[in-house]
């Protein structure tokens, strides 16, 4: 495929953060990552979700577009591409599963002005894990403000983001089923998640693989 920007996107704790680095460094690719470590709403949000989501998810709005929309905008001729650890539909996803229904539908009308202005990708790939080897994940890496993360609320984001594909067919989307494959660790399994990504032509809405 001709991909100029390609999007690694997953739930919390699927890898996609050390996809999109790896492949960046492979190819001397530009990378996009999602910048929320210093969020000042987040670990607030993790202790007392119902009085924060609001503030979250409309900061975590501002942050993406101003993110995305300068870095797509600014072409690096000595990159080949450009990969991208989140895409701009997160926000919406996220927003679905902490906002209450008024709050959301207020949200929602924000995000659809701002949407039809961020440049899609070529290729969105999503590596779909299980959400208790998510759990899993998450407790590894021992992140404080992540500790109060329910399985209930990876499963809302998961079903967020599956809604979100069936309504967007304008998109290439490649999901793959990541839960017995180790791309980190095993060289096999990452060329074989290269070989999925750039090996293969994907049309508009979804494509399943499960390895």
């Amino acid at each position: 495929m001709n991909l100029n920007y390609i999007v690694i996107e997953g739930n919390i704790g699927a890898g996609k953060t050390t996809l999109s680095k790896m492949i960046a460094k492979e190819f001397n690719a530009k990378l996009i990552l999602e910048q929320f470590a210093d969020n000042p709403f987040l670990p607030k949000f993790y202790k007392e979700p119902d009085k924060y989501s609001f503030q979250l998810e409309l900061s975590f709005l501002a942050e993406r577009y101003q993110q995305l929309n300068q870095e797509l905008t600014s072409r690096d001729l000595f990159r080949p591409f450009t990969v991208a650890d989140y895409y701009f539909m997160k926000s919406l996803t996220f927003a679905r599963a902490t906002l209450k229904e008024d709050e959301y539908n207020l949200y929602r009308q924000i995000f659809n002005i701002i949407y039809k202005t961020i440049p899609k990708p070529d290729l969105y790939v999503y590596l779909h894990v299980d959400v208790q080897n998510l759990m899993e994940n998450i407790n590894q890496r021992g992140r404080d403000y992540e500790k109060g993360i329910s399985k209930e609320y990876l499963s809302k984001l998961q079903e967020g983001y599956f809604d979100f594909f069936r309504q967007q067919n304008d998109i290439s989307y490649l999901i793959i089923d990541t839960n017995n494959m180790d791309f980190v660790e095993n060289q096999k399994d990452y060329a074989k998640m290269k070989e999925l990504i750039f090996n293969n032509e994907y049309k508009p809405g979804i494509t399943r693989i499960t390895l």
